[in-house]
């Protein structure tokens, strides 16, 4: 096995990825100063001036701080919205040519058009003291100010760019004949497959955490019901006296059939508060282990979520795996542009404290610092031009002085989080039970289910993806999810999953 992980003394890498939050929205009003993690000198964040703005129906809505801890309405975040959001009113993108000009001016106009009542609530951003947990950990170790989403659009291609560096030509949230129909040709695979093959063949260990039963990473092609283990295990796995595994990518709990009310995941419709007290659990638990200093660990958001940012996304290498035109594209986009700021963390006793990095990063910078640590590969031209964080990795002998604890999250009103197994699909409440099952996060959790029921009775499968393409309601999606998961559970408990 090559690569520099050893040279570094880098044994474990845990990436934690939550979603739909921009970097403004998050640490905009943050303030925070730091190292300049390449040239050494003081520096500050690309945060916010307090002046920023957009205009709507004649009336100005400038940035403003202090943000709700729940959202009322879902901004949206799908590929035509973001073009609104970043180009303006009217902005039209043609198919298989180049992104119009980027004014970040059209984010109050896409979240009035996606239900908001009031038009400068996508304009809120927090104070460092609603989010004390993320605030902590950013002044103690590196904050990366210019990590970009992938791609301009929702969660699931951004998600598939820090397993891939690619979404294999995807740039929107597929129905469920869409997914049902990849299932007919074997599942949803990558030309040069995902970063969990790469390890695989290298002998490097990996394992899945997630905070439900159907974690959107188990969709992938290649990811078995074997490789995922309940969230509430973790930290009691740190606990033991060996640790075995080299990656471990952790998935937040979404509670989708109930609007993400009870989430992790920190879904606008959910308390973020519920998503910080996930960042201080996994931290806590990783610090408290005897790996934690061969450890690093990276937390970053999937997509901006449709609040405002107002860096401009710079250009962006297609990935260069999937032809133009490819199936599973809708809008024709080129992936010759990043999406809009979110915030990423990198955390590790082996890394100086208080740094603040400009340089560009992507999703695809998780598999290229995995490649660079353990000699893998590049996977596609993306994370072949994207930039590692092995480099953040400078210290010879591990720091002393990093904190055992995090602060509390802040009092948002509501119950705290649970980050215990979630109960059964049929105990959780189901809101919108009429509406249709192709919107938000649910088709990717049905993918997952899907496929976890597939690695159960692979004989089945064009039963299977009949049943998941005749899905047509939430109420529907809910039947099929209970009856996957009482097939599952009994596995997992089988196994000590």
């Amino acid at each position: 096995m090559g690569g520099t992980a050893a040279a570094l003394g880098i044994e474990h890498v845990f990436v934690l990825m939550l979603e739909n939050r921009s970097f403004d929205h998050l640490l905009g009003y943050s303030g925070i100063d730091g190292t300049d993690a390449v040239t050494g000198n003081p520096t500050e964040i690309n945060g916010l001036a307090g002046t920023e703005w957009n205009s709507f129906q004649g009336q100005t809505y400038t940035v403003t701080e202090g943000a709700d801890y729940r959202m009322p309405v879902d901004p949206g975040h799908e590929f035509p919205n973001v073009l609104e959001q970043l180009c303006g009113p009217g902005a039209a993108y043609p198919p298989g040519g180049a992104y119009p000009a980027v004014n970040d001016s059209g984010y109050v106009a896409a979240y009035v058009a996606s239900g908001g009542q009031s038009p400068g609530e996508v304009m809120k951003c927090y104070l460092p003291e609603q989010l004390p947990v993320l605030n902590a950990l950013a002044r103690e170790f590196v904050v990366c100010d210019n990590w970009h989403a992938s791609m301009p659009g929702p969660t699931w291609p951004n998600r598939m760019f820090v397993h891939a560096a690619s979404s294999g030509g995807l740039d929107h949230s597929p129905s469920t004949v869409e997914i049902a129909g990849w299932e007919t040709i074997d599942g949803f695979g990558f030309k040069n497959g995902t970063i969990f093959d790469a390890l695989s063949r290298e002998g490097v260990t990996r394992r899945l955490y997630g905070g439900d039963d159907f974690p959107i990473v188990a969709a992938l092609k290649g990811i078995h019901l074997d490789d995922i283990r309940h969230y509430s295990l973790f930290a009691g796995d740190l606990a033991q006296p060996e640790f075995p595994y080299s990656y471990v990518f952790i998935e937040p709990s979404y509670d989708v059939l109930n609007d993400y009310r009870n989430g992790t995941s920190q879904h606008p419709l959910g308390d973020i508060t519920h998503g910080e007290a996930l960042i201080k659990a996994t931290y806590e638990a990783i610090r408290s282990s005897a790996v934690w200093e061969k450890s690093v660990l990276i937390i970053t958001w999937d997509e901006h979520g449709g609040f405002y940012d107002h860096a401009t996304p710079p250009a962006a290498p297609a990935p260069g795996d999937t032809a133009p035109g490819s199936p599973n594209t809708k809008y024709g986009f080129t992936f010759e542009i990043y999406g809009p700021r979110v915030p990423a963390l990198v955390v590790s006793p082996l890394i100086p404290k208080n740094l603040v990095d400009h340089r560009l990063y992507d999703h695809a910078s998780v598999p290229a610092t995995l490649e660079a640590l353990f000699g893998l590969p590049a996977l596609t031209a993306r994370d072949a031009q994207a930039n590692a964080l092995s480099s953040l990795i400078s210290l010879g002998t591990a720091r002393g002085d990093c904190p055992v604890t995090l602060p509390q999250p802040a009092d948002s009103g509501s119950a705290p989080a649970t980050l215990q197994a979630p109960a059964a699909v049929t105990a959780t409440a189901l809101s919108r039970p009429g509406d249709s099952v192709n919107g938000g996060n649910l088709p990717a959790i049905i993918h997952s289910a899907m496929q976890q029921e597939l690695s159960m009775a692979p004989e089945q499968r064009q039963a299977i993806a009949s049943r998941v393409a005749a899905l047509k309601t939430r109420a529907d999606a809910q039947e099929y999810l209970a009856e996957v998961q009482r097939k599952t559970r009994p596995a997992h408990a089988q196994a000590g999953r």
